[in-house]
């Protein structure tokens, strides 16, 4: 199981320098989905990886991570609706 929590923290941390890295290099916006996809997966696999460790910081940033991220998605979707 603890290699498990190890590959999904791994992943999380790839997901969200790739998200990063296709921001900053103009690749994608903000407002593109597949950004708030990878920052959304990658919070959530860090964040598995930090509750295990009980490192709570790091945890509470990915749960806001991950509302701000939801919170963006949601706004970007009834943008797109109107």
């Amino acid at each position: 199981m603890e290699i498990l929590i190890q590959i999904a923290g791994w992943m999380g941390m790839i997901m969200v320098v790739l998200a990063y890295y296709l921001i900053s290099h103009e690749k994608i916006n903000g407002s593109h989905k597949h950004y708030q996809i990878l920052n959304l997966l990658g919070a959530i696999g860090i964040g598995i990886s930090v509750y295990e460790q009980r490192a709570w910081p790091a945890f509470a940033l990915q749960i806001v991570w991950g509302i701000i991220t939801v919170a963006s998605m949601v706004k970007n979707k009834e943008s797109k609706e109107e």
